[in-house]
């Protein structure tokens, strides 16, 4: 079986475990630990975090991750609202040259050349030409 290698205990908790126990070994059945002994825990927890100070001293880690409520906590900012936004359009695909050529039944033309991604009007530009050529 393989036991996994777990790092040694810093110092400082080290040192509250100690006391723990002796307080422990001097109380018959569950005790409240007193506050001073829940202090330094907190205290601990802030510096190497709640799970390593809660398993190695017993402690009830939802207990001990509560008193460190009123500390400031790592957070993510909330995004402060932007006063300005762009928004970039994609750029459309090469528009292709093209070319429209219009011949009358009297022979006069018309030869349109653009180069555009959307198509003329070609029903009112024919319209407005038949009308002109009278």
């Amino acid at each position: 079986m393989n036991r996994k290698s777990r790092s040694p205990i810093p110092e400082p908790i080290a040192q509250l475990q100690r006391q723990l126990d002796q307080f422990r070994s001097t109380q018959s059945g569950r005790t409240k630990l007193p506050e001073s002994l829940w202090q330094a825990a907190a205290k601990l927890a802030r510096q190497y975090g709640v799970y390593s100070v809660a398993y190695p001293l017993r402690l009830d880690y939802m207990r001990l991750k509560k008193r460190l409520g009123g500390t400031p906590r790592l957070r993510l900012k909330a995004a402060a609202k932007p006063a300005f936004v762009e928004l970039i359009a994609p750029h459309p695909a090469t528009p292709e040259d093209c070319a429209v050529e219009f011949e009358s039944s009297r022979g006069n033309k018309m030869r349109i050349q653009w180069k555009a991604a959307a198509p003329p009007d070609w029903a009112g530009l024919l319209r407005a030409w038949r009308e002109t050529e009278g």
